[in-house]
């Protein structure tokens, strides 16, 4: 077999310490951002799409997205570009957001951490044990997929299921009803705590 990375022998090592959320009692909105990858049918099912959501866990906004045909580190950052725009335009420092997630490859991967931990010091977070240590992912890609299923139907290329995406995120983060969030969306959740996004800003 391969040798571990560099990246694993280290989470090996730290053992249960990797996962960062455990033990937090509270967490703010943009404390914490969860992400994962999910499978998208299209075409009548008979075709297959990644998606790659990061979703704050406070707030519960999507913060950004990437679709592609592949579950690739070059798609995780093509996410976290835009996760990264929309943070900026909240005012927040990446220096205080913590990212979680499993220990797929993608995310033990020395692009993905040398980005994240390195260039925009980010706090990276692991699940010890898979999706039983991330939840919160796995009920918003469970909830999507079932929401977004019938428009995915008759998509006959990847353009299409993009723009279908696109609308579903809009909706879910403007107008969808969460009943964790006292039953009101995602952006005016935030806009009532404090946090209104400002126009016109590109990432640093």
């Amino acid at each position: 077999p391969p040798r571990p990375s560099t990246v694993r022998t280290v989470l090996v090592q730290m053992g249960n310490r990797i996962n960062l959320i455990a033990g937090l009692k509270t967490i703010a909105p943009f404390e914490v951002l969860h992400t994962d990858f999910t499978e998208l049918l299209y075409d009548r099912g008979s075709r297959k799409a990644q998606l790659m959501p990061i979703v704050d866990h406070a707030g519960k906004l999507v913060v950004g997205w990437a679709l592609g045909a592949t579950a690739n580190t070059a798609l995780a950052l093509e996410a976290w570009v835009r996760a990264c725009m929309t943070l900026q335009r909240y005012g927040v420092k990446r220096s205080t957001v913590i990212v979680h997630h499993d220990q797929d490859p993608v995310y033990t991967s020395h692009g993905w951490v040398r980005q994240l931990r390195i260039e925009d010091g980010v706090r990276i977070s692991y699940s010890l044990d898979g999706a039983k240590q991330n939840t919160e992912m796995e009920s918003f890609n469970s909830h999507f997929k079932m929401e977004i299923s019938s428009k995915l139907w008759d998509q006959k290329d990847i353009l299409g299921v993009a723009r279908a995406v696109q609308s579903q995120m809009t909706y879910y983060n403007d107008i969808r009803r969460h009943a964790s969030l006292g039953n009101i969306p995602p952006a005016r959740y935030l806009k009532e705590n404090g946090l209104e996004p400002r126009q016109g800003l590109s990432p640093k």
